[in-house]
């Protein structure tokens, strides 16, 4: 499909699309805590494609990593750009009960993969809650597959530091 991407195929390009898209706006918002931000990630991740496609080596990786490793670049950008990056409620949630619930309990998770540096969150984002391989992430982030397993440890002993006092289930 990238090959006929290259070649200025746009059915490729848009069925290329709808297969990454998702996933590469799910890590930006994890990164961002931003839907807007990680929507202008998205686009601007695919736009630099057409741009890159030529660069892509499917001997470094998959296209998915490819596509993480661009999404990633432009995230960081952001987060330099602006340290205030807004905590937005992009699931428009309902109003709060009293007491715990789960919804606050997921919030509380949200806002603790947030508040990890971005090394430590770009490995929960991708190995954790896009379920990337070790491998992929490795080639996204460009780091060995050993600087991506540590960085994850040392990430989930953060935000289990970080999420002790909260009370009920935790699934990050």
């Amino acid at each position: 499909m990238l090959a006929w991407t290259r070649a200025g195929d746009e059915a490729a390009f848009t069925a290329l699309y709808r297969q990454h898209q998702g996933a590469v706006y799910r890590f930006a918002l994890h990164m961002t805590g931003s839907g807007p931000a990680a929507e202008d990630v998205t686009q601007e991740t695919f736009l630099a494609l057409l741009r890159t496609a030529s660069r892509y080596d499917s001997s470094r990786g998959t296209l998915a990593a490819f596509l993480y490793g661009i999404a990633r670049n432009f995230v960081l950008r952001r987060i330099a750009g602006s340290r205030d990056l807004p905590l937005e409620d992009s699931a428009g949630e309902d109003d709060l009960h009293a007491g715990l619930s789960r919804r606050e309990t997921i919030d509380q998770v949200r806002r603790a993969v947030l508040s990890l540096p971005p090394v430590y969150r770009e490995v929960v984002a991708l190995c954790d809650l896009e379920e990337a391989s070790y491998e992929d992430a490795a080639v996204a982030l460009g780091v060995p597959v050993g600087t991506i397993r540590s960085r994850l440890n040392r990430a989930r002993a953060m935000l289990a530091k970080k999420l002790s006092g909260v009370r009920g289930e935790c699934h990050v």
